[in-house]
């Protein structure tokens, strides 16, 4: 019986890890180069086989060997924005409770009531 990979259940709203975005354009890239290299080889079967409406078919194929690397490399070097930028943080003079979340304060706690008429 074969495995399965284990994929855990995203329940945070943290961001994807940077190793996987690198995953994801890599394999954009790879996927728009080959796309490129598919219109450089129909561009030259067209050519050598003299197709009707080349004059049509072959601009077409160019303009996807021009476009498609410009395209393939400014979504390979995008990366999603960053939350807040980092220098922001050092100006700001917020002070951060040192108190773990959903944690109750001193005031806050439940008392015990003792009976003394027990």
């Amino acid at each position: 019986m074969k495995r399965q990979a284990y994929q855990p259940i995203l329940i945070t709203d943290a961001s994807r890890s940077q190793g996987d975005q690198l995953n994801s354009r890599q394999r954009r890239y790879v996927l728009m180069m080959g796309i490129r290299v598919a219109c450089l080889v129909v561009g030259a079967i067209l050519v050598g086989a003299q197709a009707p409406l080349l004059w049509l078919w072959l601009p077409l194929c160019g303009l996807g060997m021009v476009l498609i690397p410009w395209l393939a490399v400014l979504l390979a070097n995008d990366r999603p924005p960053k939350e807040e930028h980092r220098l922001a943080n050092r100006f700001r003079h917020e002070q951060r409770d040192a108190s773990p979340p959903m944690s109750i304060s001193a005031e806050e706690q439940p008392h015990k009531v003792i009976d003394a008429e027990l």
